[in-house]
């Protein structure tokens, strides 16, 4: 009976423990553009449980519009969104303790208006919006790049002549599988799919390409964690399109509307997420809407039901994300200068403000890294 009642205090107090290692704690990076009050990228300390957050350090640098974050989480690379030729990548060493940033490498993007980056293995990747562009290079150790890199440059346009007059490459996004590389073109209406090779100077060869109806504007992209299927954003139409995606071939499924029948307000579909569990799938819509269009994904087709529709409480939520728990859901509000921070039902989808935000110029970009 002793010995019954020891091993029962026991397996208590290790379940206690284990409880007490649950990652809670993670680093939130901003980036942002630096035309308003903002100095560069932000960080702060995050709690996933509880909602709380904490300012630990910035780092200066010009229009940080988007972030990367290298799988060991040991850099970080963001992109300087500028014009006649001095956009850049820039390799940044990250103190997982501290939460602060060494920059240890600056290198030129090779296009104007760089506005996305990403990295997989010891690579590096950008998409040059205006330049219709994207850049490759290969990583030191250290995190710094390997001149001189490559560039790929689109051709064409599309029917839109305010915003396809030429190509816009604009998001760059690894697979899961890390062999492809996916380059979304607002102004082609296409998307490129790129091999991942080994070769300092071609890194990236040319695989295979999928259409979508003329005028979309492709922008942003997301792969459901069962990984075959993807779902894009379409910014001019408000559009949502699902692919079948199977070794660097897409095929293009059914589109979903992200706005209401017959409405005629100015559409600015920007971002879009999926949850960790694969069942609901948010996109944000700028323009004239300021909302998080909340659906279901239905787990045998990848079919998207309307599950709700969130106001984003600000102006122009440009990025968003969920946290790592899928507690919350934050909103970067890229002209109302602040980060709004939404409760998130894991059962129903759905979202509730909390009433905090974090007060930050211009925030257009949140990625989280675990906190030591």
């Amino acid at each position: 009976m002793l010995r019954t009642c020891i091993l029962i205090i026991v397996l208590f107090l290790f379940s206690g423990f284990q409880k007490t290692k649950k990652q809670v704690d993670y680093h939130l990076l901003i980036g942002t553009y630096t035309t308003g009050k903002s100095e560069g990228i932000y960080v702060y300390r995050f709690n996933t449980q509880t909602g709380k957050f904490s300012y630990e350090s910035k780092a200066a640098i010009s229009n940080p519009s988007f972030l990367a974050i290298a799988e060991n989480a040991k850099n970080v690379f963001a992109i300087e969104e500028s014009a006649n030729n001095k956009g850049t990548i820039n390799a940044y060493a990250f103190d997982d303790i501290k939460g602060t940033l060494t920059l240890i490498d600056t290198q030129s993007s090779r296009g104007d208006h760089p506005c996305y980056v990403s990295t997989v293995n010891n690579y590096v990747f950008a998409g040059n919006y205006t330049a219709g562009s994207l850049s490759a290079y290969q990583l030191n150790k250290d995190g710094s790049l390997i001149p001189p890199g490559q560039v790929i440059q689109h051709t064409g346009s599309g029917p839109d002549k305010a915003r396809q007059e030429k190509p816009h490459v604009h998001a760059v996004v690894v697979a899961p599988d890390k062999q492809y590389l996916l380059a979304t073109d607002l102004g082609i209406d296409k998307i490129k799919v790129y091999k991942i090779g080994n070769d300092k100077v071609n890194i990236l060869t040319s695989y295979s390409e999928v259409s979508i109806d003329p005028g979309g504007g492709p922008r942003h992209l997301a792969f459901h964690p069962n990984k075959k299927w993807v779902y894009l954003v379409q910014e001019i139409k408000g559009q949502i399109t699902q692919f079948s995606y199977n070794n660097g071939t897409l095929k293009q499924l059914q589109n979903f509307t992200m706005v209401a029948e017959g409405s005629t307000k100015k559409i600015g579909a920007a971002d879009i997420h999926i949850s960790a569990d694969g069942k609901f799938l948010y996109a944000s819509n700028r323009g004239d809407y300021n909302e998080i269009v909340i659906y279901a994904v239905n787990p045998t087709t990848g079919k998207l039901s309307l599950k709700g529709r969130q106001s984003t409480l600000g102006k122009t939520p440009r990025n968003f994300a969920i946290d790592p728990s899928g507690n919350f859901l934050l909103v970067a509000n890229q002209n109302s200068d602040e980060i709004v921070i939404f409760k998130r039902n894991q059962q129903t989808g759905l979202l509730t403000p909390t009433g905090t935000k974090i007060e930050v110029g211009n925030p257009v970009c949140l990625q989280f890294v675990k906190a030591k």
